[in-house]
């Protein structure tokens, strides 16, 4: 089940139903399926803060993933999602935040797919999946 929740932003993602439904879609077409898997949506602060206490890592992120996943084939864990950062990213893509949102919301669970970002190529093969994903929305 996927599930939204908001930790200290008031956001509200728009069509909630059908966006489960595109992701599960998803990630049915990469070859899993979705159990407990967790978005939750706040602020640049938080996103740091879990950053440093669970990455030590001390810097701003658009998104972090938590793949709690016990079972081949099956996706869980938790997606934290700076709302901050993607608004900031869509202005500078000149892009609605909505887009943005749909392709950070994307990325998490390409990455409970198996796909990296850490590299040029696979930041280039990430940002095709997710184009592709977003294309079929």
């Amino acid at each position: 089940m996927i599930r939204f929740f908001n930790e200290d932003v008031p956001y509200k993602l728009p069509q909630k139903q059908a966006t489960r439904q595109w992701l599960k879609h998803q990630a049915e077409a990469e070859g899993y399926t979705v159990g407990d898997l967790n978005y939750i949506f706040c602020s640049d602060e938080h996103v740091l803060q879990v950053n440093r206490d669970y990455l030590q890592h001390d810097y701003y992120t658009d998104i972090i993933t938590f793949d709690q996943s016990e079972e081949e084939g099956k996706i869980e864990g938790d997606i934290f999602i700076s709302v901050d950062r993607v608004a900031d990213n869509a202005t500078q893509l000149s892009i609605s935040t909505e887009q943005e949102m749909r392709r950070v919301l994307a990325h998490g669970l390409l990455h409970l797919c198996g796909y990296g970002d850490k590299t040029d190529d696979e930041a280039t093969q990430m940002r095709v999946k997710e184009d592709e994903w977003i294309s079929r929305l």
